[in-house]
């Protein structure tokens, strides 16, 4: 395609001013998959700061690939993340192959990029910081999965910030 194509070909085009075209920005999501739950979180446009945004219940596969593409639409996505729970040792147990299925069903459905990301301990630590900020109980149980994905989404865009300043991750 040439740049004088049409514009709606690329992803978060608003159109042409004064010869160039300009783009908004778009957003990460990340999700924590589980077998009941799906925690959702939203970086900012800047891609600095990531939100929790919801907690999804699943309704299996094909519904929950859905909710994710509306949330997609809704938010303005451009990329999605999802945290691969890898046992300690690194291996993939039967959560993880789970995982890695909706992932695949997920790229089928979505025209955007969708990867995985190790998400070893983040329930633990996410756990850990709901306890610290006084959240308990019921209201910690519901909070979980969403704090689980902003881990997830947290230290991705960290990491893409400190590489693109010529620091290490």
């Amino acid at each position: 395609m040439r740049l004088g194509e049409d514009c709606r070909a690329l992803q978060g085009c608003q159109g042409k001013r004064g010869g160039r075209y300009t783009f908004r920005s778009l957003r990460l999501l990340a999700l924590d998959v589980g077998d009941a739950r799906i925690g959702v979180a939203l970086s900012d446009e800047t891609e600095t700061l990531a939100s929790g945004l919801v907690t999804l219940r699943s309704q299996g596969p094909r519904k929950d690939a859905q909710q994710v593409a509306a949330l997609v639409r809704e938010h303005a996505v451009g990329e999605l993340v999802v945290g691969l729970p890898l046992r300690l040792d690194g291996s993939r147990g039967p959560q993880a192959e789970k995982v890695t299925a909706f992932v695949e069903r997920l790229r089928r459905v979505l025209r955007i990029p969708v990867g995985m990301r190790d998400e070893r301990l983040t329930s633990v630590e996410a756990s850990e910081r709901l306890a610290e900020a006084g959240v308990r109980g019921r209201a910690r149980k519901a909070r979980l999965d969403q704090a689980a994905a902003c881990l997830v989404l947290q230290e991705l865009l960290d990491e893409r910030k400190a590489v693109a300043a010529g620091g290490r991750a």
